[in-house]
């Protein structure tokens, strides 16, 4: 479809922003990178030059009084999500914040009633929808292929991988690996059984092993503020969550873990049939009393990540030109939170967190 043009701001110009400025980029005459905002001016004024943006701001109100904006991406850190995106919406900008919504299931309500008031398109940033595995074996689901999924196991495990920083610093971020990385395999899960309503959680969370930087002769992604001695994150996360129509998903991530190697698995299974997204994409099915594991032949076998953010960019511009509802709504970002809040919950209390 044609695009109109519209103008972009950046909101944070930190490491995620890259794969926005991107996308953006990639998309042509669609859109204009036309301004960039970053408490670091020289690392705004870097990727304005960079990608051609006009206005460099160090004060996010600035970038939203700009009239010629006309939607922002905000790449901020997660404490500041919720009133970055309802000043953007109050200020007439379509949003689409990088995941997680916010902090707290009160911060997430407080944005859905802003989209709502505002009229405009936010959009939150579960990028593992918009791979183009995913949107595959959605159609393979919703076409009834697996019959009822009713049940999901999800992890995401590093054995060294703490970032440190702002992902190691809760009042920033809201937590550890739930939060950061645990998001986006839950979510994936939910959206492919089909977003049932969650009735209850019960999680667990450690914080035994640390940052762990005295490791060495192994690397790891570290944030910019990186101090391997500021750590208030747990290491590690576990949780079971279950769903009204009952359906059951199984959740285990870590920054730090003693495991063999990295694995990340995304299983789902049916009274049909059943499937993989991770490690690789692979079904299971049952044809004449015989089982078969079936490969599909597509040019990427797992997540193909900066492929993902072109996608979702692109459903982002075409939500904002024909208002059309995004793939990953502020209601789906409301109903993660409650998730992750729960099992934060349950692992402080002890106690299975149980919902109306």
């Amino acid at each position: 479809m044609k695009l109109n043009k519209l103008n972009i701001g950046i909101i944070g110009a930190g490491s995620i922003s890259d794969l926005h400025f991107q996308a953006y980029q990639k998309l042509g005459e669609a859109v204009q990178i036309a301004a960039v905002c970053d408490l670091n001016r020289a690392r705004a004024q870097e990727k304005a030059d960079k990608y051609g943006a006009a206005h460099v701001y160090e004060d996010y109100h600035e970038l939203l009084a700009n009239p010629s904006i006309d939607a922002v991406s905000i790449c901020t850190w997660n404490n500041t999500h919720a009133e970055i995106s309802i000043a953007a919406l109050k200020a007439g900008k379509h949003v689409l914040v990088e995941k997680p919504l916010c902090r707290t299931v009160e911060e997430a309500l407080n944005v859905q009633q802003a989209v709502r008031e505002s009229g405009k398109v936010l959009q939150v940033g579960f990028v593992r929808r918009y791979d183009a595995n995913a949107q595959l074996m959605k159609r393979f689901a919703d076409s009834g292929e697996f019959g009822d999924i009713y049940y999901a196991k999800a992890s995401c495990i590093r054995r060294l991988g703490n970032p440190g920083g702002w992902f190691a610093d809760k009042e920033r971020s809201g937590g550890g690996p739930l939060i950061d990385i645990g998001v986006h395999v839950i979510d994936i899960c939910w959206y492919l059984m089909g977003r049932p309503k969650v009735v209850s959680v019960s999680g667990n969370t450690y914080r035994r092993l640390g940052n762990r930087g005295n490791v060495k002769n192994l690397s790891f992604y570290k944030a910019a503020d990186y101090d391997a001695s500021q750590n208030t994150v747990e290491d590690m996360a576990n949780a079971i969550i279950r769903f009204e129509n009952g359906a059951s998903l199984m959740v285990d991530v870590s920054f730090t873990l003693h495991a063999k190697q990295d694995e990340t698995v995304v299983k789902l299974f049916g009274e049909k049939g059943g499937f993989e997204l991770e490690p690789a994409m692979a079904l299971v099915s049952e044809k004449h009393d015989i089982i078969l594991n079936i490969t599909p032949q597509t040019d990427q076998k797992g997540l193909n990540v900066t492929a993902a953010f072109q996608n979702e960019i692109r459903c982002f511009i075409e939500s904002c030109t024909t208002g059309a509802e995004p793939i990953s709504p502020v209601e789906d970002g409301v109903e993660l939170m409650k998730i992750l809040c729960g099992i934060y919950e349950s692992a402080e209390t002890g106690r299975e967190v149980r919902y109306e």
